[in-house]
C-alpha cells in the first residue's frame, strides 16, 4: 500500500481535499477523528491529559471538553507542546494500526492520513509521499473567521500558533492550492490522485 500524508495549516481547505481523495477511492482517516478516539472516556490518553491539565478539562459527562482545553493551550506554546507530546504517540499508533488494516484489505491501494501537525510532530517521515494543502494568507484568514465564528485577532492567533504555510510547503511532494475555490481544487486533487495511483500500482516510492 502507498502510504500518503495529507497536511496543511488551519483553514486552508484540507478537509475538502481529503473528501475528494476519498471519493476517488483512497482510504482516508482524519487525524481529528483519531484524536477523539484516543481521548474517549476510560482511555489512557484522556487520563494523561487530565493528569497534565486538571479535571476542569472534563465535561459533566466525563468526556474531554475540547473548547475548554483549546482555550487553555492555544495562547500558550508550552502547553500546546505538552498536549501534543501526550497525544501524538497515541494518535500515531492508532493511525499505523489503521494503515495495516487497510493494507490487508487492499495491498495496492492508497492510504491517506490527514493531520494538521504531521510535519511539526515528525510523523510525516513515515509516509511514502506528502501532500501539503495551502492557500493565500488572506483567504486562509477569511475562511477561518467565517468557519469558526472567530474575531480577526483570534483567527490570527490560531494561525500564528502553527508552522507557517510557506515552511510547510517546503516538505511537500505534492502541493494543492485551494485559493481559487472548489472546482480548481478538485481538478488539482484529481491530478495528484492520478500520480499516486501510478505509484501505488507500481509500488515505486
Amino acid at each position: 500500500m502507498l502510504r500518503v500524508g495529507l497536511t496543511g495549516s488551519i483553514g486552508v481547505g484540507k478537509s475538502f481535499v481529503a473528501g475528494v481523495l476519498a471519493e476517488l477511492g483512497c482510504h482516508v482517516v482524519d487525524a481529528d477523528q483519531t484524536a477523539r478516539e484516543v481521548v474517549k472516556p476510560g482511555s489512557p490518553g484522556l487520563a494523561a491529559v487530565v493528569t497534565a491539565f486538571g479535571a476542569e478539562v472534563l465535561g459533566e459527562d466525563g468526556t474531554l471538553d475540547r473548547p475548554r482545553l483549546g482555550a487553555i493551550v492555544f495562547p500558550d506554546q508550552k502547553k500546546r507542546e505538552l498536549l501534543n507530546s501526550i497525544l501524538h504517540p497515541y494518535i500515531i499508533a492508532r493511525q499505523d494500526e489503521q494503515l495495516r488494516e487497510w493494507e490487508k484489505e487492499d495491498p495496492f491501494g492508497i492510504g491517506i492520513i490527514d493531520a494538521a501537525l504531521m510535519i511539526e510532530s515528525g510523523g510525516y517521515k513515515r509516509f511514502d509521499k506528502l501532500i501539503v494543502v495551502h492557500c493565500r494568507p488572506e483567504v486562509q484568514l477569511q475562511r477561518l473567521i467565517t468557519r469558526d465564528g472567530l474575531s480577526e485577532s483570534a483567527a490570527r492567533q490560531r494561525i500564528a500558533a502553527q508552522m507557517s504555510q510557506e515552511e510547510k510547503c517546503k516538505f511537500a511532494d505534492y502541493l494543492i492550492d485551494t485559493s481559487e475555490g472548489f472546482a480548481d481544487t478538485r481538478a488539482r486533487t484529481t491530478e495528484v490522485f492520478s500520480e499516486l495511483q501510478v505509484l501505488s500500482r507500481r509500488q515505486v516510492v
